[in-house]
């Protein structure tokens, strides 16, 4: 084990110390945010990374203004958001006039976008995932602007490839969630050419903590003696702390126009393999249905490795915490990632 390993706590005693823990700024971080002045406005705080990143940044910018802008309607986020020195502010990224009157920060981190439900309502899902963007990157032409895209823009690759690079070009397979991510990306891509905005387009493949992620929905359908379905048989994760702190320091590592990178761990992980090491420390047997696919959506992190090193959780470690969290009946989100859907529909 390693001495960075050996710092990481071995178990989170409550959701208090699990957040503490996920916003507490590295030294990176810190000289990272000190190079780009300015505040920090995340647009689409309410979502399930938002709180923490938003904290994240106040912790390892404290002499800024940080504000988070959601509609806010879960209850308790706004007074958490603000007890924590974060500004919130309500407003639909919809409206925009709204979005107009918005602090003209220099720093903006995009994280609103709609996934779940997207085949429910497919005009609302091309709004917030194209015509939201398209706004934003009008109204905050000024700014630096790292937008929170998905690994879901590239097309199926083989799972014995190491992942799709940042060049291969975006060509996802069908869905409307998938295609108007690309849309997003390409407003973005769009209005930091003709304005010269620097950004980075940050595509995330897949965030974790304890109370959600494709770690957690493995472990819990071990843990229920629920079937896994192995179909999308290959995933990629990485520590949503990990996931923030990279965000935010992509603040200091814009491009001008606007550029891609993967975000995700190293490694190209087997379904079976992991719900096997869950059965391990949690004394199950997994179910399994159906076989591996060749393909999967998977993400090349060579780039992000490159210019901000290793995450520092390790997959054994987020495996292990998963674990014990599942095995005591903690907090959960109650939001599946669907990580194993292969036709788009969400």
């Amino acid at each position: 084990m390693s001495t960075d390993e050996a710092r990481l706590p071995a178990r989170f005693d409550s959701v208090e110390v699990l957040e503490d823990f996920m916003t507490t700024p590295t030294t990176a971080l810190v000289d990272d945010l000190a190079a780009v002045p300015g505040d920090i406005l995340v647009l689409g705080v309410g979502g399930k990374m938002g709180p923490t990143l938003a904290r994240l940044a106040r912790r390892a910018a404290p002499s800024r203004r940080v504000m988070g802008v959601a509609r806010f309607s879960e209850p308790g986020v706004r007074e958490a958001l603000a007890q924590a020195g974060v500004e919130p502010i309500a407003a639909d990224l919809l409206d925009q006039s709204a979005l107009e009157k918005l602090p003209k920060a220099r720093n903006v981190v995009f994280m609103a976008g709609r996934k779940f439900g997207a085949t429910g309502d497919v005009p609302l899902t091309w709004a917030m995932n194209v015509h939201v963007p398209a706004m934003v990157a009008e109204v905050f032409k000024s700014a630096r602007i790292v937008a929170f895209s998905t690994g879901c823009v590239y097309p199926f690759v083989p799972v014995e490839g190491g992942g799709a690079t940042e060049e291969v070009p975006p060509l996802p397979p069908p869905g409307d969630y998938a295609s108007s991510c690309v849309g997003r990306e390409r407003m973005f891509e769009y209005f930091s050419a003709r304005h010269g905005t620097p950004g980075r387009l940050f595509r995330l493949n897949y965030a974790i903590d304890m109370r959600y992620g494709v770690l957690h929905d493995i472990g819990r359908k071990v843990r229920d003696g629920d079937t896994i379905d192995l179909s999308m048989g290959h995933v990629n994760v990485i520590w949503q702390g990990d996931a923030n702190t990279i965000a935010l320091r992509c603040l200091a590592h814009t491009t001008t126009p606007t550029s891609p990178i993967n975000v995700t761990g190293p490694e190209t992980i087997e379904v079976r393999w992991l719900a096997n090491e869950f059965g391990k420390l949690m004394g199950k047997t997994p179910r399994f249905s159906g076989t591996e696919a060749a393909t999967g959506w998977l993400n090349n992190a060579s780039r992000m490795l490159q210019e901000f090193g290793p995450p520092s959780v390790p997959l054994a470690r987020m495996i292990e915490w998963t674990a014990d969290w599942l095995m005591r009946d903690m907090k959960t989100l109650n939001k599946p990632t669907h990580y194993e859907v292969r036709d788009g529909q969400y």
